[in-house]
């Protein structure tokens, strides 16, 4: 078996109704994060809360030191679990998080969060370049529709189109309940 860590990814206030950029279905995602959450602290698997801040006063959401740029509660790193902050799309490019997975021999990541199209995007092509073996939980995954040369994507469209692209070289992408009831299987 593979030595894991759960990398929570962008799981911030500001992409939920009432904040700055709200996604789409991102209370369902956030439900299936904090199952994902809950499984990983019952096994004693590391958990890498990643959490957004643009430096700059300009920012369009998750501005340095605001409500929107905290965690939100459902999904709320515990005394202990690693909080790693970062200012790119992707949560290795100027940080540790590299360094600490290898500290704690991880092998295995399983990825969740927002947005789909960019810092689960990035993150999870990272990791699998860096070598680990990634799953990817799709359904504790959220974005928005998006526009491009005039024409709005449906976020539903635009997730399963990074969903797609993802899952054909990169990561094992599979849903939350595939992913629990096969860790009971290898707890069994």
């Amino acid at each position: 078996m593979k030595t894991r860590a759960l990398l929570v990814i962008d799981l911030q206030n500001d992409y939920f109704p009432g904040g700055k950029w709200e996604l789409s279905g991102i209370e369902a995602a956030a439900g299936n994060a904090a199952k994902l959450i809950e499984a990983a602290r019952a096994a004693g698997d590391p958990i890498f809360h990643v959490r957004h801040e643009f430096p700059v006063a300009e920012a369009p959401f998750f501005v340095v030191g605001s409500e929107g740029a905290k965690h939100h509660e459902s999904v709320r790193p515990l005394a202990g679990e690693t909080v790693l902050l970062k200012h790119q799309v992707n949560a290795f490019r100027d940080t540790d998080l590299r360094s600490r997975l290898d500290s704690k021999g991880i092998e295995e990541v399983v990825i969740c969060g927002a947005m789909s199209h960019m810092c689960i995007d990035a993150v999870t092509r990272a990791a699998a370049d860096y070598g680990y073996w990634v799953t990817l939980v799709h359904d504790a995954c959220a974005t928005r529709d998006v526009e491009f040369d005039g024409v709005t994507v449906p976020a539903a469209q635009v997730h399963a189109a990074f969903m797609s692209a993802l899952s054909f070289a990169y990561a094992d992408t599979v849903s939350t309940e595939a992913y629990l009831s096969a860790l009971k299987e290898q707890v069994a």
